[in-house]
């Protein structure tokens, strides 16, 4: 049975709607004209329109004169090969790769496939893959961008030597690094030795805002993240039939990702917002930042005061309450992406009390599907956690005498009591040890895992019909996951229902009734309402221009990835503090794509006419099919009533 859909929680932003993507080439680039303008096409695959009537409108607006002012590119004669490895999760790869091939386009350079070390042989791996092809099609990443860089998938024979003997300059640059530092530092080195090796660890190796004279290699890093990147096929099979699942009971869904992940937590010094032993990882891994040089700050911090700040995440328990004054009901679907939490199901539980209907891939997915994703892998012997051997009464006085002096005569403190779950997990050795262990080779692999976890995650974030983060523009200049996602659900569909809360001004709010968050006021309930509904459009739009994209500017790639569909009201154009326009600078949507739209838009009005005839008129069903795997827990709560 299908149902009519709220359009207060589930509706498109009207504001946003005339957005469209455009990232294909401008007239003043290469590879602009008809003939590679339609080859883009049929090779991408553009969802928002049809091929065929496409390159109708394309022969009616442009000549074919065209075709003989734009030389095919790239150029076969480069500077050389540029080879890469890139370190770090999910977000770090997807966004250093784009930055890689902007490198190569602005070098002229040939680019060798790069090197995910988180999917290397080494770690233990299906033989089946190479360390790219573990995430990506290596094929159609290679097929989609010859228009705009050259791309082997290894240097020649007789380079390869010289590589294993490290002949070749090698450079690390800075996910800041400026175009200049490529022109006159790198590509010397290119010209000279015709390879040269780049090790990028911060998520990128390229300033995200380029000067508006580059805004084509703007367009083409959407180009790659939006279209050439595409997840090998039976990673993208398995995340559209996630979808499908989710969609089976005619609802729709919303996507939620904490974004509770160590490096970020200890990076703004969010220990106290945990309990146990996830406080002490948490400090652990600070004084590991601070000691790399990575934090200029003191290791102890106030971490109520960060998060008053909007530096610290929104817990799954806030993020529920926040759901459900916004008026979600109880039945709601709610798709935990993430395929790491830190602090564990634990902080999941108000979550669950609140959304009986909270699921992830793990629900939707059977273990045979999932573990056909990882291949064929060798066994590896499991990591069973040993309790050290207990002191002797002599070795713990010869420890006491070694210790060195101590305030005498106080005690030293008790100690703490040590829980059951504390000794069992992969972070039992803080009970014991100052220093961290390497990581096992089993959990070598399970890293590698979550690159494909973090992948389908991706797949059914940008399909949801609604997405709240619960932690991004972080401030860190690392990129995100819910960035990278609120980016690509952006250039495709600006006006699907993406929320970008102000951690600081929600903060705030649940400050006002920290003491009674589970029967708040209506005036609180109304402020949460109109901040959130606020972050929807054009507020959440700017802000998100402002905070996201100095860091990654996959985040937010308008207006350089987008044009507008002329409308009757005039969009005003607003202006950061350093002048750049972030809202309403987009170039106005080509002909062929305003009629491409306008059929488009007459072909949904007949099928939800047709669907109108056959749909139950109710906002949420109060009955669904009981064999549905994912209803089968739902209540019949209508919207939360503060009274109750």
């Amino acid at each position: 049975m299908k149902t009519r859909r709220n359009k207060r929680l589930w509706g498109a932003v009207r504001s946003l709607e005339s957005l469209q993507p455009h990232a294909n080439p401008r007239s003043n680039y290469p590879g602009s004209c008809l003939k590679c303008r339609t080859l883009l096409f049929q090779e991408w695959g553009l969802r928002l329109y049809q091929h065929i009537y496409i390159f109708s409108l394309y022969k009616k607006f442009f000549s074919d004169d065209d075709d003989e002012k734009c030389p095919l590119v790239p150029d076969e004669n480069t500077n050389g090969f540029i080879y890469a490895k890139i370190f770090g999760g999910f977000e770090k790869i997807r966004s250093s790769i784009c930055d890689l091939v902007t490198i190569s386009r602005l070098l002229n350079a040939t680019l060798v496939i790069p090197e995910i070390q988180q999917s290397t042989r080494s770690k233990g791996v299906s033989y089946k893959f190479k360390s790219f092809s573990y995430l990506y099609d290596e094929e159609q990443f290679i097929m989609l961008l010859k228009n705009d860089v050259n791309i082997v998938k290894s240097l020649p024979e007789y380079l390869k030597a010289a590589r294993r003997r490290s002949e070749f300059p090698t450079f690390k640059p800075k996910n800041s690094a400026s175009p200049d530092f490529y022109v006159k530092e790198v590509l010397p080195n290119l010209k000279k030795a015709k390879v040269v090796g780049l090790i990028v660890t911060d998520g990128g190796c390229l300033k995200s805002i380029l000067p508006p004279s580059m805004s084509e290699f703007q367009r083409l890093r959407c180009r790659v993240a939006f279209h050439a990147l595409q997840f090998r096929p039976e990673i993208q099979i398995l995340g559209l039939r996630m979808v499908e699942r989710l969609r089976a009971s005619g609802q729709p869904f919303l996507a939620y990702h904490p974004g509770l992940v160590r490096d970020t937590l200890a990076y703004h010094g969010c220990a106290e917002l945990f309990q146990d032993v996830h406080t002490e990882l948490i400090q652990y891994r600070r004084a590991q930042l601070i000691k790399q040089g990575i934090i200029n700050d003191e290791l102890s911090v106030d971490s109520h005061s960060r998060r008053e700040n909007g530096s610290c995440p929104l817990m799954p328990e806030e993020v529920g309450l926040l759901l459900r004054a916004l008026g979600y009901p109880s039945k709601t679907i709610i798709y935990l992406a993430g395929s790491k939490t830190f602090g564990g199901q634990r902080l999941l539980i108000p979550l669950r009390a609140l959304f009986g209907n909270l699921v992830d891939r793990t629900t939707l997915c059977s273990k045979t599907e999932l573990s056909d994703l990882v291949g064929p892998e060798a066994p590896l012997p499991a990591d069973i956690f040993r309790l050290p051997l207990p002191k002797s009464e002599q070795q713990l006085i010869d420890q006491w005498k070694k210790a060195g002096p101590r305030p005498r005569p106080l005690p030293p403190p008790p100690d703490r009591p040590i829980y059951q779950h504390e000794k069992e997990g992969w972070y039992a050795w803080i009970l014991e040890k100052d220093k961290e262990p390497d990581p096992s080779p089993m959990e070598h692999r399970m890293q590698a895992h979550r690159l494909i976890w973090d992948a389908l995650d991706y797949i059914v974030s940008v399909e949801a019909d609604a997405l709240f983060p619960g932690f991004n523009n972080d401030g860190s200049g690392w990129p995100d996951f819910s960035g990278l996602v609120i980016g690509q659900r952006l250039y495709e569909r600006a006006s699907s229902r993406t929320y970008r809360p102000d951690r600081k001004t929600i903060a705030a709010l649940f400050n006002i009734t920290r003491d009674d968050m589970y029967h708040p006021k209506r005036d609180w309930m109304l402020s949460v309402k109109e901040h959130l509904n606020r972050s929807l459009s054009e507020d959440g739009f700017f802000r998100q221009s402002l905070l996201s994209k100095p860091n990654s500017f996959l985040s937010h790639p308008l207006p350089e990835c987008s044009c507008r569909i002329p409308s009757v009201e005039t969009t005003k154009q607003i202006k950061g503090k350093d002048g750049r326009i972030v809202f309403g600078g987009e170039e106005e949507c080509p002909k062929w794509m305003e009629l491409a739209r306008a059929e488009g838009a007459r072909n949904d009005d007949m099928e939800s006419a047709e669907d109108d005839n056959d749909t139950v008129e109710q906002l949420e069903p109060d009955s669904v099919d009981a064999t549905s795997s994912l209803t089968s827990l739902i209540d019949h709560d209508e919207e939360w009533d503060p009274n109750d």
